[in-house]
């Protein structure tokens, strides 16, 4: 297997990671980052228009699951993160030898998690269903949907992993083509195997569960050939391992995060009616979209800081924040506009259920409001993370998504179904503001 000294593309990257403009540099990197996220947003779209078409419990099914399917992402890209940011770090001073390392542990530790994982969700997910409604159709389609793209979620791990280990070298390209090539396996299968064409019999909910994994599988095989790299002798395995979760727990434990106060959000709406989740649920599903320019910004800044910090170019990390903030904030706003006049139109994309479409029009108001703030809630946890300062990182993530988010969603709809939709802008501005508050310490460090 090659190693990072043969690699023509890493020494460029890594060259440019240290000396091109911040500008220029997260400009070509971002583009492959955002059109590959597009092309999920648009699955995870297509996903919910024909699991709508075909049942209102399945749509309401898929909002239940999300979570589960969050926190499955949460494992497997929070451990690629670890091993992106040690990579990263090492390429930075010029330790290709220990980069290979990080590389090459985690495909077996992605086989461990998923394995973990599947075993676990399982034996959980009726026990899941059954707390989340009480609606015996509904249970059957979380449980069905849930089981299947859990278990057979390998693809999902390797390509996390196989992913990161490419973008810390600078190689954004493949992971692009390869989210784009399992997306579209996703879209076309979505039809054919949910309504039953071409001789194939209507799987309904379980197709769109079947259509999934082959689209992770997929993706994962296109990024296998340069991901993946030779496992490392085993003494180095603990070493290495206790170092990438320790860069990765922030993005883990943020991702995770987002499990529980979905899931909490969910219990709360609940309460109210499955019209209300259904509509929280498709507030995601949109937000996949509007998050792209955001996403992309925390997938490049992560490599480039890292690289940045460990050869002690200071400027050059204040820099990539403050120009990657900017750039969040600039194309985010497009996402508030959208949000706050044309909340119905977005809606009826999904269902004609004019209960869902009344609510959901009023909550999609406010948090398009949060979208701005939301630029520096997030990006701050994934600075701190790029520069080794885990506890700041983590609690941040912490705030926002346990202290705030929930209490917060609790509170506010004790005073009624419109004012829990308070809870987002006023939980992102506070988390805005406690993550300025870490940052001066760095900002005047010299």
């Amino acid at each position: 297997m090659k190693n990072l000294e043969g690699r023509g593309i890493v020494m460029e990257n890594r060259t440019a990671f240290g000396t091109e403009k911040i500008s220029r540099l997260l400009l070509r990197l971002a583009p492959p980052v955002m059109l590959a996220q597009l092309i999920q947003a648009l699955y995870n779209i297509m996903d919910s228009f024909f699991v709508g078409k075909y049942s209102a419990s399945g749509l309401t099914a898929l909002s239940i699951i999300y979570p589960i399917q969050l926190l499955m992402i949460a494992l497997a890209v929070g451990t690629g993160v670890g091993i992106n940011t040690n990579m990263a770090a090492k390429l930075g001073v010029e330790d290709y030898k220990s980069a290979n390392k990080y590389a090459g542990v985690g495909t077996p530790l992605a086989v461990v998690l998923w394995f973990i994982f599947a075993l676990v969700c399982w034996f959980i997910m009726p026990f899941y269903a059954k707390m989340s409604t009480s609606s015996s159709v509904v249970i059957h389609d979380v449980v069905v949907y849930g089981r299947i793209v859990c278990v057979f979620s390998f693809g999902l791990f390797l390509e996390s992993i196989w992913t990161k280990v490419l973008q810390s070298e600078g190689d954004m390209k493949t992971p692009m083509i390869a989210q784009i090539l399992g997306a579209i396996t996703n879209i076309i299968l979505d039809p054919i195997l949910i309504f039953g064409m071409f001789g194939i019999p209507e799987m309904g909910i379980a197709g769109a569960a079947i259509a999934t994994v082959v689209g992770q599988v997929v993706a994962g095989l296109v990024v296998m050939k340069k991901g993946f790299r030779r496992p490392p002798e085993l003494s180095v395995y603990n070493l290495c391992i206790g170092r990438i979760f320790r860069l990765g727990l922030p993005n883990i434990l943020m991702q995770s995060a987002y499990t529980f106060y979905i899931l909490g959000l969910n219990l709360i709406l609940g309460g109210f009616s499955d019209e209300a989740v259904t509509a929280l649920g498709l507030y995601y599903k949109w937000q996949t979209f509007f998050f792209i320019p955001l996403g992309a910004m925390q997938t490049c800044i992560v490599p480039i800081i890292s690289y940045n910090y460990a050869s002690g170019k200071l400027n050059r990390c204040k820099n990539t924040l403050k120009t990657s903030v900017l750039f969040g904030l600039v194309l985010m706003g497009l996402g508030t506009l959208c949000f706050l006049i044309l909340p119905s139109q977005m809606l009826s994309v999904f269902t004609s259920d004019a209960k869902v479409i009344e609510i959901g029009s009023y909550g999609f108001r406010f948090v398009g409001v949060s979208f701005l703030p939301m630029v520096t809630s997030l990006i701050f946890p994934v600075f701190f993370q790029a520069i080794g300062k885990s506890l700041k990182s983590s609690a941040l993530t912490v705030i926002r998504t346990v202290v705030l988010f929930v209490p917060l969603g609790y509170i506010f709809s004790r005073f009624g179904l419109n004012f829990f939709w308070l809870t987002f802008p006023v939980t992102e501005i506070i988390t805005s503001v406690v993550g300025a508050v870490f940052y001066l310490p760095f900002h005047y460090q010299k």
